[in-house]
């Protein structure tokens, strides 16, 4: 029944959502949640119409990855709902902490063990959600909206952050809703045992070899600036997971700039007596497979333990915030000689490795190159999917934590045009996006998007005619060339019939600079296509060096 006088379950949304300091959103309206796009537009919630649900999925992730806030998709019943479970899956195995607000078929149409065929229904919309979600929640009544928001914000940026879906049958939206009970108390991490903090510290300082392994778990709980004064103090590298880009500055003189599937990286870990790992899990696409051996002595912090152990046991668990361990493991700990040494090993293999990825392959070295010399200091970058977005993820120097949004938790071809919306939305910068021809048609539609709020994206789309990756393992398996070969539309038309900007240069010389430099320094968003056909990196599966 709509509400006649008092606050709507609509109205109860928004209030939740603005507790939570949520300011923006994605979403597309239906015919079931448009009283929640009425209520978050009266209560100062923008939100940002996109043109398919799976990119306000991933529009919510980018602006996630970029603030460290809480990203907001709404969408409507049934297949609304179901369009952004690709997102939702990135979302979910890289940690970001978003919330999918989706309406249901209204209570009133329902029946207990029936489906009736009402607009949109399903069985169990919740269900779909369950394997990609940390949780999957539902309002019972108009008057249990705010309690399940709140606690689906609580849960999403809990460590370990991740989606949360959000169910609410539509009806309940113009219901009248009773004022919400007090906010429930925030959960504490738990705080590390003593006991085992200091036998970490022995352990450490009596090392002869250490790393430090930092994962997505150190960047995200902010532990950057106390692990690079650890690092400092033990002499030991840092190597970054594809989630950690950027935790420490460039220049830190323990930074292992490349990934570790350079031989060169590869090696350090290889040669360590002790790794600690800060924040991680030792995913499958890091370790080659768990190719990489376990390290003599493994010392993980993380905040939650079986997280920690479920690919490399390690000997000693440090449970907690990351950031707050760390610091607590740096006190006290003796400064050790080596750190000048470190520093110049770190600068040999920087030198080496990018003096191989010039003689190997030229075009990435000048994309990587153009890319460093040209961005905006406040860019943030976005990679899709992409043999382009593969050197970025592994090669790029990454200035600062959160400046690189990269989809290798779970691999999701399509993300990262759709993404730089989100990105671009929190306006901290420009959102520059690496896609390829293939991966960035999934998400076209959002030209209208970008051109209707005026967001500062630019779009560089790498046409090599088809999907790159998959014609490399097709071309080195000795195998004919099957559906990876692709006609292309003319992007520029395209673009410039949404009214964007758009250009085209073939190659990343001097053409790609000059466009990219006046394309990046624009108020509007824009696109520019490269011709260019890029061999993969040594980051990729094919590519990975046997030890």
């Amino acid at each position: 029944m709509a509400a006649t006088g008092g606050c709507t379950g609509g109205r109860r949304l928004a209030d939740a959502l603005r507790e939570l300091e949520v300011d923006r959103a994605f979403g597309l309206p239906g015919v079931h949640n448009l009283p929640a796009w009425n209520a978050l537009s009266q209560q100062g919630v923008r939100l940002i119409g996109v043109r398919h649900e799976q990119s306000a999925g991933f529009a919510a992730d980018g602006y996630a990855r970029a603030t460290g806030r809480l990203g907001v998709a709404v969408v409507t019943s049934g297949p609304g709902a179901a369009g952004t479970l690709a997102a939702v899956g990135e979302a979910h195995a890289s940690a970001s902490p978003v919330i999918v607000i989706a309406t249901d078929v209204p209570s009133t149409l329902r029946t207990p063990g029936v489906v009736r065929g009402a607009l949109h229904e399903t069985s169990d919309q919740a269900a779909m959600f369950a394997p990609v979600t940390k949780a999957t929640l539902t309002a019972d009544s108009p008057d249990d909206i705010a309690r399940v928001v709140r606690r689906a914000g609580r849960i999403a940026r809990r460590p370990q952050s991740g989606p949360v879906y959000v169910g609410i049958p539509a009806d309940f939206l113009t219901a009248e809703a009773a004022d919400p009970l007090p906010a429930e108390s925030t959960e504490v991490i738990q705080r590390v045992d003593v006991a085992d903090l200091l036998q970490a510290r022995e352990l450490l300082s009596t090392a002869r070899r250490p790393v430090i392994w930092a994962g997505g778990g150190a960047l995200r709980a902010g532990a950057g600036e106390v692990l690079g004064e650890l690092a400092e103090c033990l002499a030991a590298p840092i190597i970054t997971t594809y989630a950690a880009r950027g935790i420490v500055p460039p220049d830190h003189p323990c930074r292992a700039s490349n990934p570790v599937h350079t031989p060169e990286v590869g090696a350090l870990w290889d040669e360590a007596d002790i790794v600690l790992a800060v924040g991680t899990d030792f995913d499958g696409m890091m370790t080659q497979n768990w190719r990489m051996p376990k390290p003599p002595t493994l010392i993980t912090i993380n905040v939650d333990p079986a997280d920690a152990a479920k690919n490399y046991p390690p000997d000693l668990q440090l449970t907690g915030d990351a950031r707050e361990v760390t610091e607590n493991l740096a006190l006290g700990m003796p400064r050790r000689a080596g750190l000048a040494e470190l520093s110049r090993r770190l600068d040999d293999i920087e030198t080496r490795v990018r003096r191989r990825i010039r003689r190997e392959e030229p075009q990435a070295a000048e994309l990587l190159t153009a890319l460093s010399e040209t961005l905006p200091d406040d860019t943030v970058l976005v990679s899709d999917m992409c043999v382009a977005g593969y050197w970025i993820g592994g090669f790029y120097r990454v200035a600062a934590p959160r400046k690189l949004a990269y989809p290798m938790g779970w691999g999701t071809l399509g993300f990262g045009f759709p993404a730089s919306l989100g990105v671009a939305a929190a306006g901290g910068g420009r959102a520059v996006c690496v896609t390829g021809d293939g991966g960035f048609l999934y998400g076209v539609a959002e030209l209208a998007t970008a051109i209707q709020e005026s967001l500062p994206i630019t779009v560089v789309v790498v046409d090599d005619s088809g999907y790159g990756m998959l014609r490399y393992d097709q071309t080195r398996g000795g195998l004919p060339h099957e559906g990876v070969d692709l006609v292309t539309p003319d992007f520029v038309g395209l673009a410039k019939s949404f009214g964007v900007d758009a250009d085209r240069v073939d190659g990343f010389g001097r053409a790609f600079r000059r466009r990219l430099r006046e394309f990046t320094r624009s108020a509007e968003p824009n696109l520019l296509v490269v011709a260019a056909e890029l061999s993969p990196p040594l980051n990729t599966s094919p590519r990975w060096y046997r030890r």
